[in-house]
């Protein structure tokens, strides 16, 4: 139905709903604007939230990243971030494609309703203005008939009196005819204007304003469907994101799906495993009959192993319960920690600093071609412009292949401290070929510090030293080149042999240090 035919007489309520209209946009707009921002805030709080419960760049996040189920909380927070991100991207469509084009559409949408209206009520004016007009044209041949009535009524009744002069008698006439003529003259211009008031109010009721109200039509349609495709977009910007969110969820679901827990607790025994043996049986000392020793040890940490002389197998030592007075923790080369632990503390510092070192030799490397380059070409450099850095370099190298040596030689040591003499043993060799090796094959525990204590322990086999020792820590017993000793206990995977030299003398040499003739 048009607008035109069937709403030609209601110009003010189409002014009213077209108004209406606009306000309906720009609530329209403001509701997404919200939307918008309400999806910015989203995505800004899931960001945070994200970010704080990311592991702290620590030492802790090393040992949090052996689990499974930490790398699969990781995976889910990063997944959760790039998750705020779609919500950021529905947030900027929005923005983009309706807020942006509803703001420009509105500006445009009222300039052209104000051209419209303009348009009609300068029509309205014009109609208004031809019927006062009329009226006026109206008015005056009214008047004009009247006068000349009374005129006419005037002439009469001089004519009939016969008092009245013949002169008078015609000048009443005279004046009957003139108002007779302006009379007529009003009629032709009455008549006439009316022809023409119904020309331009039948085109102003059947073709200006039809025009018009046609042209507010089709703005208020376009309107409404500007409406219908911003509502879809609105949905579809959502639909887009859809995909890569469900990427998102799918990352979530494939963490939590590669959590294993028996993967887990064996990560607990890698961390936490010490290397000690459980402690053996305690020997009943009995009070009643003559002891070899002096006093009584009833404290578990002065406990000392014990081997059965029937079987000829030693009890494992109480290392947990272990304390050595004489012992100086030191936190740098971790010789506080446990053996195993220990081990691969000090085996992770030894790799990063070859990481170090192995940068530095590159830095060298290309400072040296450069330097080369120098020489070749002195117009590009002076080549003595590179030696400071050089020396640099190679003074750091020395610093951390010094620190390397100090952490190898803590890995061999058995009670993981680092000493001056302990350097120069791994430096002595018995004789250029074969070299002695640098470490056992693993750490190894504290060792008691009196031997005089414990029973003698049986004789297991023998051993020939194929380097010298030089046992300077608590323990350990100094051999040389060629040696023949006693084997009174075996390695037990820390990578040391305990060995005796006669009844007073017997201490800890590296496995790799003799070789073991008959058991």
């Amino acid at each position: 139905m048009s607008w035109g035919s069937e709403l030609w007489d209601q110009f003010d309520n189409l002014e009213k709903h077209t108004q209406w209209g606009i306000e309906f946009v720009e609530k329209y707009t403001k509701f997404v604007k919200e939307r918008s921002e309400i999806e910015i805030n989203y995505a800004k709080q899931i960001r945070n939230l994200s970010k704080k419960y990311q592991p702290k760049k620590n030492s802790r996040e090393e040992e949090e990243s052996k689990y499974t189920f930490c790398r699969a909380f990781l995976t889910t927070l990063n997944e959760l971030n790039d998750y705020a991100g779609q919500h950021e991207v529905i947030a900027e469509n929005l923005t983009a494609q309706i807020i942006s084009e509803l703001s420009r559409y509105l500006q445009e949408l009222k300039s052209e309703r104000k051209s419209h209206f303009h348009d009609g009520r300068k029509a309205q004016q014009h109609i208004e203005s031809s019927w006062k007009q009329l009226e006026s044209c109206k008015r005056r041949f009214e008047r004009d008939c009247k006068e000349a009535d009374r005129a006419q009524q005037y002439f009469e009744k001089m004519d009939a009196d016969i008092n009245v002069t013949k002169a008078d008698v015609e000048k009443a006439r005279q004046q009957a005819q003139m108002r007779h003529q302006m009379a007529a003259d009003s009629k032709g211009d009455y008549s006439s204007y009316l022809q023409k008031f119904n020309q331009e109010q039948n085109e102003h009721y059947y073709t200006i304003i039809p025009n018009i109200f046609q042209k507010l039509q089709d703005m208020e349609e376009k309107r409404i469907e500007r409406l219908g495709v911003c509502m879809k977009t609105f949905a579809d910007v959502d639909r887009q994101v859809l995909p890569i969110v469900g990427k998102c969820l799918d990352g979530m679901t494939k963490a939590s799906e590669s959590i294993e827990p028996k993967s887990d607790s064996k990560q607990v025994v890698e961390a936490y495993k010490s290397g000690f043996e459980p402690p053996g049986d305690v020997e009943f000392e009995d009070y009643g009959q003559a002891m070899k020793r002096t006093a009584s040890e009833s404290s578990l940490s002065n406990s000392r192993e014990v081997k059965e002389k029937s079987t000829s197998k030693s009890k494992g030592k109480l290392w947990p319960f272990i304390k050595n007075k004489n012992k100086v923790t030191h936190e740098k080369d971790f010789s506080h920690l446990p053996p195993e632990q220990r081990r691969k503390k000090l085996q992770g510092k030894i790799d990063e600093l070859n990481k170090d070192i192995q940068k530095e030799m590159d830095q060298r490397d290309a400072l040296t071609k450069m330097k080369d380059v120098y020489v070749k070409n002195p117009q590009m450099g002076d080549p003595a412009s590179v030696d400071p850095r050089l020396s640099e370099i190679g003074q750091n190298i020395e610093k951390l292949q010094f620190e390397v040596q100090k952490f190898e030689v803590s890995l061999i040591s058995p009670d993981g401290s680092y000493t001056e003499e302990q350097n120069s043993e791994t430096q002595v060799k018995a004789n250029p070929n074969p070299t002695p090796p640098t470490n056992p094959t693993s750490t190894t525990p504290e060792f008691d510090d009196e031997f005089d204590d414990e029973e003698t322990l049986p004789t297991i086999g023998t051993c020939k030293a194929l380097y010298p020792f030089e046992g300077h820590n608590e323990g350990t017993i100094s051999v040389v080149e060629g040696e023949l000793l006693y084997v009174i206990e075996e390695d037990k995977g820390d990578g040391w042999t305990r060995v005796r030299r006669n009844e007073d003398e017997e201490g800890y040499v590296p496995t790799s240090y003799i070789e073991v003739m008959n058991k």
